[in-house]
Parts: structure tokens; sequence; C-alpha cells
């Protein structure tokens, strides 16, 4: 197994959590019940450890020049509807390509000031980008500084509707932090001599770097201390959410919230063929006629060539049955092989009544319809399929009939006024 430990792997042990080796991490997979977890952050709210994540720093005078070189998204345009440009205490997602077109891995870029900017990256990735943006800056002669922070750090991300009261509480000046704090916004730093760390500090006076962003789809924040208080941190959550509802919740979850919120796993979802013709077109610069970019980037002549590329899409089922994805193949109407499984995990939280899905979570959702889950996920098929299309998944043992969807939880709560929960 593997040998690294996050800050808090001695805390999951003592829970007797379900652990396992993930991206040379020992990380816990769930702790009592992955559905409970799942369920939890859409109706309340979960806390998980995603300190595995890699961190890095990227500063110096050509920052901006070699992240809008090397980085999907267009700098100069992509805050908001009104796409402005990215400015400090703002972060965007978007990824990495090398020269063929295809994912080293996807990313959140976050804007600390002119100079600096931190980059996240996925488990164990973190040395990978970091070289990727030495060797790029080198070959266009930016004055840049990359210094990867992995395992420096302490990462908790405490996502769903509870969430906001659960901070309010643990915070020294909630009021100001909250104050216009949108999606994909930020506040504070984890370094305590960074003029950027303003009021985002805990009661205590621990700095930290909070971000309005997540990975389930609901409503959150990722967390990021110095490693010294990662524990401290996760206790004073707990406790501080026990009257909330809220529980620890492991990869298992995070895994299923995540694919219902229509959101990719790297090097799973996303990797080593063409970042074009997917679910995430927000990742990349479009103009907008959508046939074309906005700036030229590090893969982009690959991808302007790959009109016959394959093409992503996302599934969802009648019920809440799943296959295995290893080998796993996409049959057309007429039994032909057309594609691949990527993803299929099971939505709890979700369920079909006369066609149409509904969360636990939705207003509207007809009185008579017992919510059990359904499973979903993305295929890679040849062709593009129009929505309501159904096909067949089939692994070694199982066949699935799923349609081929555009959303899959409805009414998640991720970009919601955080008004609108105290």
């Amino acid at each position: 197994m593997g040998t690294k430990k996050t800050p808090l792997y001695d805390w999951h042990a003592a829970q007797k959590a379900n652990i396992v080796e993930f991206g040379d991490y020992l990380m816990p997979v769930w702790y009592g019940s992955s559905k409970d977890e799942h369920m939890a952050v859409v109706t309340h709210a979960g806390l998980f450890d995603t300190s595995h994540m890699a961190v890095v720093r990227v500063h110096g005078t050509g920052a901006f020049d070699l992240l809008q070189w090397c980085f999907t998204r267009n700098l100069h345009a992509c805050v908001g509807k009104d796409n402005a440009p990215i400015s400090p205490g703002k972060c965007v997602y978007g990824a990495f390509l090398d020269e063929h077109g295809h994912a080293i891995d996807d990313s959140i870029v976050y804007k600390v000031a002119d100079e600096e900017y931190v980059v996240v990256v996925n488990a164990g990735m973190g040395g990978a980008i970091a070289a990727h943006l030495e060797a790029n800056a080198k070959a266009k002669s930016l004055d840049v500084r990359m210094t990867d922070m992995t395992d420096n750090l302490g990462k908790i991300d405490i996502q769903g509707p509870a969430a906001v009261k659960i901070m309010q509480k643990v915070l020294k000046t909630p009021e100001r932090v909250f104050e216009k704090m949108t999606y994909f916004s930020f506040k504070g730093h984890f370094d305590p001599a960074s003029a950027f760390a303003g009021d985002a500090q805990l009661l205590d006076g621990t700095p930290l770097l909070l971000s309005r962003s997540g990975y389930t789809g609901e409503v959150g924040f990722e967390i990021f201390v110095g490693r010294e208080h990662t524990v401290k941190v996760w206790n004073l959550l707990m406790d501080a959410g026990k009257d909330h509802g809220l529980i620890a919740c492991g990869l298992a979850s995070r895994d299923s919230l995540r694919t219902g919120a229509v959101l990719p796993l790297s090097h799973q979802d996303i990797g080593h063929w063409t970042f074009i013709h997917h679910p995430w077109p927000f990742a990349l610069p479009f103009n907008a006629a959508g046939d074309g970019f906005t700036k030229t980037f590090h893969g982009s002549a690959a991808l302007d060539k790959a009109a016959d590329a394959d093409w992503t899409l996302t599934f969802v089922g009648t019920d809440l049955r799943k296959i295995d994805t290893h080998g796993a193949v996409v049959k057309d109407a007429q039994g032909n092989d057309i594609g691949t499984v990527l993803t299929c995990a099971t939505d709890m939280a979700i369920g079909r009544h006369e066609g149409k899905i509904y969360s636990v979570a939705s207003p509207n959702k007809p009185a008579d319809l017992q919510i059990r889950g359904l499973c979903a996920g993305f295929i890679k098929v040849h062709a593009k399929l129009a929505p309501g299309t159904v096909v067949e998944l089939k692994d070694g043992k199982r066949a699935l009939k799923v349609i081929i969807e555009t959303d899959v939880r409805p009414d998640r709560t991720a970009r919601k006024a955080l008004g609108s929960f105290l």
C-alpha cells in the first residue's frame, strides 16, 4: 500500500474508516455508509479530508503570461457572466494539456496577486505540473518560480447546505468573509505573512484560504491551512457541525456526488485523449460562436484539428444498479459497440418520475416519488448522441439500459447566494 498519510490519517483510523490507497495516499473510502455520507451532503453537510490534493505556487513577473499559455482558460476573460479578467480573490477551473491536446491534469487556478497564483491539481500531480510549467517558462524565457507545496498544507472541504452556518460559527469575522463571496471566489491565504490574508481567520487567529468551491455540486468551501493546523481545524468543524447534521465523508461519496454534479475525475473521464467534445466546454476558451478559441494555448493546435475526436457524454440510468467500468462497452440500439464506459456511479439522492429526474432537495418533486437513487456517469463514444438516446452499458456480467442526458442531479445549491443559507 502507499506510504503517504495526510495529517488526518490517525483520525480516520480511530473512526475505523475503510481505508485504501489512492494517489499514493492512504485515504478513507467511507466510515459507516457511503449512501448516508452522500445524502448528508445533499441535505445537511459533509466534511472531506482532501489534503492529498497537490498545490503549486506560481509567482514572478511572468506568472500571468505562463498560465495564460499553459492553462486552457483565457485569464483575460473568465470570471462571471461578463467574462471579466481574473482578479485577486477569484479562481477558475480548467486544464493543462500536452502538445497532443491531451489532459495532463485538470486544475483550479487561484489569483492571489498580480504576480502570485496558486494552482491546485490532483493527488500525485504537483511535481508533474510544476515540471510542465518550468519547461514552458524556460522555453518562453519568463521570470517565474514554481514552488511545489504538496504535503506542506492541509486541505479540508466542507460541503452541503449547512456548511455556511457551520463556517459562520468558526470564523472570526464571518460577515466580512461572506460579503460578496460569489461562487469560485476566495478570501484569505494560508501564509500568515501574505498581504492578501485579510479577514479569513478562525476565532483563534489561524489564517486560512477559504474558497467557495468544491467537488460535490452543493454549496460549500475548500479550506487550505498550514499542515500543522489541519487536525485542529477538522475537530473544530466537526464540533461546530454536530447540531447541523455534519458527518465525515470518504472518497466513495465524493465520487458519487461529483458524478451527480457532472464533474470529471482526472485520469478517468479526461486523460490521454483529445480534450474536446465533452460536458465541460467552459474549461476551454471558446468564442461566442463556439467555433474557435479566443486565445492560442499549449495544445490548442491539436484541438483545432480534432473535428473527428470521440465524444464524452453524460448518462443517467433508470434505477440504482451500476456496472463495473473496467472493460465495459457501450452498445447502440442495433447492438453495435460504439464506445467505452468511463464512470458509472450511483447518485442516491435522485429518482425518475414520468421520465423527469428529481432530487430529494427538489422543491417541486411529486409527493408520491420514492427516491432510491439512479446510476449515472460518463461514456466516450465515436459520434455525438442526442439527449434522450437510449444506449446499453455492458460489462462481463450485467447490461444496463441508460439514457443520454445533459444534467444529472437537479436543484444543486453550489451557486446559490450564501445569505440564503443563514
